[in-house]
């Protein structure tokens, strides 16, 4: 391992249900301390890209690296304890516990107890949720359980944080916060990516961004340059 190696490369990564080809030979690199965007059309691949980075499905062919470890075979598990963390879109609280309860339980697999009251107020306060933690989850704006969610994944302060479609279902304003809440961890040093079909949202963290398209990667560059690519816009059919 060196410093000169990505956090995160894929080296001709692919996956095959049943003769078809859902990633085929995706070759990707995030930096540490990286702020990274994956979009592309429905079928493009994206969430099973995620699933295979985070160990839920193994690839047919390809290699995946984590700072220059071969972790391909690695379960999820595993790759969490490596460092790895993510929040699908589908949320993962518990309706019926409090705020701090969500926050306390994975903050109990890395802190000690006495540790974990102030933990949960600096995470709270990250999160711009400060003053709910004796709400129960089910009493929260979708936006506030989507940031509540993210609490949840950054608790274990991971090396990599993988967001599936962070801003879905959101209002403008929730977006807006959203959007103020991932470049405020990336700007502490979190290496992020990000999915997502909200090309405004996209746009607003205004980092670089890969395009999958087929399994493949179609494009990558700054989103000035994606946005500007004609063959992007016409997968997208206009519509970025």
């Amino acid at each position: 391992m060196t410093s000169s190696e990505p956090i995160l490369k894929t080296t001709e990564l692919a996956i095959n249900y049943g003769g078809v080809q859902a990633l085929d030979g995706v070759n990707f690199s995030v930096e540490r301390g990286e702020l990274r965007c994956i979009i592309g059309p429905n079928g493009a691949g994206k969430s099973t890209f995620f699933k295979l980075l985070m160990g839920i499905e193994k690839p047919t062919e390809g290699v995946i690296a984590h700072d220059g470890r071969d972790i391909t075979r690695l379960g999820s598990s595993q790759r969490a304890r490596l460092g790895f963390s993510v929040k699908f879109q589908n949320i993962r609280a518990y309706q019926n516990l409090t705020v701090y309860h969500n926050l306390f339980i994975p903050l109990l697999r890395h802190h000690k107890m006495r540790e974990i009251p102030n933990q949960v107020t600096g995470l709270l306060e990250q999160l711009g949720l400060s003053g709910t933690e004796n709400q129960t989850v089910s009493g929260l704006s979708h936006g506030q359980i989507q940031w509540l969610a993210i609490g949840m994944s950054i608790a274990s302060q991971p090396d990599v944080l993988l967001l599936d479609e962070p801003a879905a279902g959101m209002s403008v304003e929730e977006t807006q916060e959203t959007e103020n809440l991932i470049k405020r961890l990336n700007n502490n040093g979190m290496t992020i990516i990000v999915i997502e079909h909200d090309m405004t949202f996209i746009r607003n963290l205004n980092t670089k961004t890969t395009v999958l398209h087929y399994g493949h990667v179609f494009a990558e560059g700054s989103f000035s340059e994606i946005e500007d690519n004609d063959d992007v816009r016409k997968i997208y059919l206009g519509n970025i």
